[in-house]
């Protein structure tokens, strides 16, 4: 009689609160991603506008964007009683953005 009623409780998962800590993490990386994003539109309004400073700007509100789309839409994803597992796809996107967003900080500063 216990084994049925393990095999039952095997059936229904309780996730707990890892989809609630899995969104804080999403928004807490999304406000990383934006404080990164306007302190490069800051660095390029302070020291002057220039063609190359603002296409470097463009592009780090343009990944910026990206990141957004991508944590908003696992963040939506997570509401889920049952959330599924994150694409490859939207995992390789979040970490492109991410890694170009820091590559575009480094050349904005060199």
């Amino acid at each position: 009689m216990t084994q049925a009623a393990g095999q039952g409780s095997a059936q229904v998962r309780d996730p707990g609160l890892q989809p609630e800590r899995t969104r804080l993490a999403w928004r807490r990386t999304t406000l990383s991603c934006t404080v990164a994003a306007v302190l490069a539109a800051r660095a390029v309004l302070h020291d002057g506008a220039t063609a190359f400073g603002v296409l470097a700007c463009a592009l780090c509100l343009l990944l910026w964007l990206g990141f957004l789309a991508v944590a908003h839409r696992r963040m939506v994803t997570l509401t889920a009683p049952r959330p599924r597992t994150m694409s490859l796809g939207a995992a390789r996107a979040a970490a492109l953005c991410t890694v170009a967003l820091a590559v575009c900080a480094v050349v904005m500063l060199i």
